[in-house]
C-alpha cells in the first residue's frame, strides 16, 4: 500500500525542536524563487535549514544583498547552507565562465561565509561524466582546485561540501576528500545518487560517516528489472529505501549536519542495465560485497504504484504550461509532506 500524507501549511508550523530537518531549494526548482523567496518559503512551512545551493538563486552577489540574506534568515529562524555546481573540467555540467575551479571555489566560499553559512556543497558532475571518462581523471580534474583554497576555506570558516552526484561511489568521494584535504573539504552526503551508481544508500552513510558535512535527502523505489534493476526517486515515505535507518544513522554519526530533504519528484523511472556487460566497464572496481548489499535492496524492492506528473525531465522538451503548473503544486506538496513524515519519523 503506498503511504501518503497530505497536509496544511498551517500543521507543518512546529516548534523548533528536535533534529535540524529543512531543504534544499531545489526541492521546489519550478517556482524559480530567488534567495530571500526560499527564505520565507522556509519559515513559512517551519523548516530549521535551508540549502541555497546555487549562486543562481541569489538576486545579486553584491555584500549589502548577501547581508539582507543572512538577516533575514537569522531573524526568522532558518539556518543557511551554500552551494555551487560543477567543479570538474571534464564534466559536461563545467561552465568555462565560471573560472578555473579554484577561482570557482573561491567565490562559492565568500558568499557562503557572507549569507553565515559553515558549508558549501558542490560536485565533480553525473553518471554521464562517468560514462565518457575513467573515474581516476574526473578526479583528478578538480583536485588542484580543491587543494588550492584550503587557506581560503579555514579562513572563512566554511567547508566544502562534496556530493556524491551520481558519478562516483561513496569510496571515490571519500578519496576524493581525503585527497584534497578533509581539514577543509567534506561530503554533501545524498541518498538518492546512489543508486546510479549500484550502491546501497545506507553504505554510502556508513563510508563517508566521519566528513559528511551537509545532507541531500530522499526516498526512491528500487525494484527488479528485466535488464537488472530500475529506480525513481520519491517523496519520503513512497519508495523502498530504509529511511528510518538512514536518518537515525546520519543522526548518530554526523550529529551536526542538517538534514535538508531533496525531494525529486516528476521523473520517470532509470534503468540500471547491470545484466548488460556494457555497464560493467564503468564500474570495474565496484567491490563485490558493495554490489551483493544493493542487489538485496533491488530483491526487496518494488516499483512506485501511486499517481504522479512525469514533466521535469533534465534535457528533455519543456512541459505544456498546464503540465507546469501541476509540476510546480506537485513539487512543494511533495516537500511538505516529505518533511512532516520526517518529522514524525524522528520524533
Amino acid at each position: 500500500m503506498t503511504r501518503r500524507l497530505f497536509l496544511t501549511l498551517p500543521s507543518l508550523a512546529l516548534a523548533q525542536t528536535g533534529p535540524r530537518i529543512g531543504l534544499d531549494g531545489y526541492s521546489v526548482r519550478a517556482y524559480r524563487w530567488k534567495a530571500l523567496e526560499l527564505v520565507d518559503y522556509a519559515a513559512r512551512i517551519g523548516a530549521r535549514t535551508l540549502q541555497i545551493s546555487s549562486l543562481g538563486d541569489f538576486e545579486s552577489l553584491e555584500p549589502a544583498y548577501l547581508e539582507r540574506v543572512k538577516q533575514a534568515a537569522q531573524a526568522k529562524g532558518v539556518e543557511l547552507d551554500a552551494g555551487i555546481g560543477c567543479i570538474c573540467p571534464l564534466a559536461g555540467g563545467w561552465r568555462a565562465e565560471d573560472g578555473d575551479p579554484a577561482a570557482y571555489l573561491t567565490k562559492g566560499l565568500r558568499v557562503a561565509k557572507a549569507i553565515g553559512a559553515s558549508a558549501m556543497r558542490c560536485y565533480l558532475g553525473n553518471i554521464n561524466d562517468r560514462r565518457k571518462y575513467p573515474v581516476e581523471q574526473l578526479v583528478e580534474a578538480p583536485l588542484k582546485g580543491l587543494r588550492a583554497v584550503r587557506a581560503v576555506a579555514q579562513d572563512l570558516g566554511v567547508k566544502v561540501a562534496i556530493e556524491n552526484h551520481g558519478d562516483l561511489s561513496a569510496r571515490e568521494t571519500r578519496r576524493l576528500i581525503e585527497d584534497a584535504g578533509a581539514g577543509h573539504v567534506g561530503a554533501c552526503l545524498d541518498i538518492g545518487n546512489p543508486l546510479w551508481v549500484l550502491e546501497d544508500p545506507l553504505l554510502t552513510v556508513e563510508v563517508l560517516a566521519p566528513y559528511i558535512a551537509s545532507t541531500h535527502l530522499r526516498d526512491s523505489a528500487l525494484y527488479a528489472h528485466s535488464r537488472g534493476a530500475a529506480f525513481q526517486w520519491l517523496a519520503l515515505g513512497d519508495g523502498t529505501m530504509p529511511v528510518r535507518e538512514i536518518f537515525t544513522k546520519i543522526q548518530q554519526v554526523a550529529p551536526r549536519a542538517p538534514l535538508h530533504l531533496e525531494i525529486i519528484t516528476g521523473r520517470p523511472p532509470q534503468v540500471l542495465p547491470y545484466h548488460e556487460e556494457a555497464l560493467w566497464k564503468d564500474f570495474r572496481n565496484l567491490p563485490a560485497a558493495d554490489f551483493a548489499r544493493f542487489a538485496t535492496l533491488v530483491k526487496n524492492g518494488r516499483p512506485y504504484e501511486g499517481g504522479m506528473i512525469i514533466a521535469d525531465i533534465p534535457g528533455g522538451p519543456a512541459a505544456p504550461p498546464e503540465y507546469q503548473a501541476a509540476l510546480k503544486l506537485q513539487q512543494r506538496l511533495d516537500l511538505e509532506r516529505s518533511l512532516a513524515f520526517a518529522r514524525k519519523m524522528m520524533a
